[in-house]
């Protein structure tokens, strides 16, 4: 597996789910594509390290790779293991990170995940802003018409600029206008908090490099006197 071009297709796929929002249907597509691609990139991962470490295992995760160094009492790549998941759960503590790794945990599951919603947000966000559902016909999970989403977001958003206009003015922060929001797909996968797909995807890219880089500094460290 070539872990450069899991990463391209990725950030390829990032593409087309911009390209379709916020139409639930294509993005959730879209996105389940995008979920894949990362889950290719850490079997990528342990690909290089089982060819690295010599340990011939078949199923390129990290289970089986901390599975098959124990049993080989490989303390080089047992500690390359260890060093891992704590690393990625070190990059996955904070907001966006942590959402992608539970979807990519869904998926792996075979769950199916929880309606995407459309929803008005600010495009400049301050902490605790509010986002409104928009409410729209679907036929077979894909939005009716582009102007009846256009019709229902025009007829929302003065009640969502009054919400979060009132919240802002509260906590002394700038107001915004019909210019200043945008309408994007969520996805809330603990059931108390919507985040927004293309935004955590986006993110992602960057973390899912960073992770890629150490792993094979790591790598290189641990079989340096190999």
């Amino acid at each position: 597996m070539n872990i450069e071009k899991e990463i391209e297709e990725s950030e390829s796929i990032l593409k087309k789910i911009k390209q379709f929002e916020p139409d639930p249907y294509y993005v959730n597509y879209y996105f389940n594509s995008y979920l894949f691609s990362i889950n290719n990139t850490y079997h990528g991962i342990f690909e290089e390290a089982n060819r690295d470490f010599g340990l011939f295992i078949s199923e390129y995760t990290k289970d089986a790779f901390l599975e098959k160094a124990s049993e080989k009492n490989d303390q080089k790549a047992l500690s390359f293991g260890i060093w891992f998941e704590k690393k990625y759960d070190e990059y996955h503590q904070s907001g966006y990170p942590n959402f992608i790794k539970k979807c990519c945990k869904l998926q792996n599951d075979g769950k199916r995940f929880p309606k995407i919603k459309i929803m008005i947000n600010a495009k400049e966000r301050y902490v605790n802003d509010p986002n409104q559902e928009i409410i729209c016909n679907m036929k077979y999970g894909k939005i009716g018409s582009k102007e009846e989403l256009q019709i229902e977001i025009r007829r929302q958003l003065p009640i969502f600029l009054e919400i979060i206009n009132y919240k802002r003015k509260n906590f002394k922060e700038p107001i915004i206008n019909k210019n200043q929001v945008s309408v994007s797909t969520f996805l809330d996968i603990d059931g108390n908090e919507d985040v927004g797909i293309l935004d955590a995807s986006k993110i992602y890219i960057s973390v899912l490099k960073r992770v890629v880089f150490e792993a094979r500094e790591k790598i290189k460290e641990l079989t340096r006197w190999t």
